[in-house]
């Protein structure tokens, strides 16, 4: 199965894989669609794009797929090789990582490694995943993760404060050590960064 917001991709993909002994059995437009056809058309590997457009993205299709009761294998297929993205696609389930600038062999070879159950990911990607496996998750202190989340909330310094009972100034040391901790550059960041990561 494909998932892809653009037809265009799609039909590039389809044009692919029609020179290779794969069957596809569904070219769909978004995650909603493969959800609802996956069951009935029972794909061994679903080749799916990360950024879906408006409705749910790739990670959470792969995630969602994965709780079928015969579940495919998921490749991400994607632009992006920022950590976080690649870590949660893993975190979610899924057998590979792809860029979409690699070579049709590529992605051929992914294809059918996923359906011999095994995982496959772009040489660029291989080596964040090393790297990633290498630097463990960053590791927040309950009191931090609670004021992640609070951030994540929308409250200020103040009133994270004044609901924790703490200072202004221990609640700045707290923020402080979180955007460290999780390389961030801003608080927002640092919350995007750790949905991501699905530590919030």
């Amino acid at each position: 199965m494909l998932v892809d917001d653009h037809p265009v991709v799609r039909k590039g993909l389809l044009a692919v894989l029609s020179t290779e002994n794969i069957e596809v059995v569904s070219s769909v437009g978004s995650g909603e669609e493969a959800l609802s056809k996956a069951s009935s058309v029972n794909p061994d590997v679903v080749l799916c794009d990360l950024r879906l457009g408006e409705g749910i993205d790739g990670i959470d299709t792969t995630a969602a797929l994965r709780l079928l009761k015969t579940p495919p294998a998921v490749i991400i297929l994607s632009t992006h090789n920022r950590d976080a993205e690649i870590l949660a696609s893993i975190k979610a389930g899924a057998s590979g990582y792809v860029l979409k600038d690699s070579e049709p062999e590529q992605i051929i070879s992914a294809i059918h490694a996923a359906s011999e159950g095994k995982t496959f990911f772009s040489p660029k990607i291989a080596e964040k995943v090393f790297n990633g496996l290498s630097n463990p998750l960053p590791k927040l202190t309950a009191r931090e993760t609670e004021v992640l989340g609070l951030i994540a909330g929308g409250s200020g310094n103040k009133e994270i404060a004044e609901k924790l009972h703490l200072s202004e100034a221990t609640v700045k040391s707290h923020v402080s050590h979180i955007i460290t901790k999780l390389n961030a550059d801003n608080r927002s960041r640092a919350i995007s960064k750790a949905i991501a990561l699905g530590l919030i």
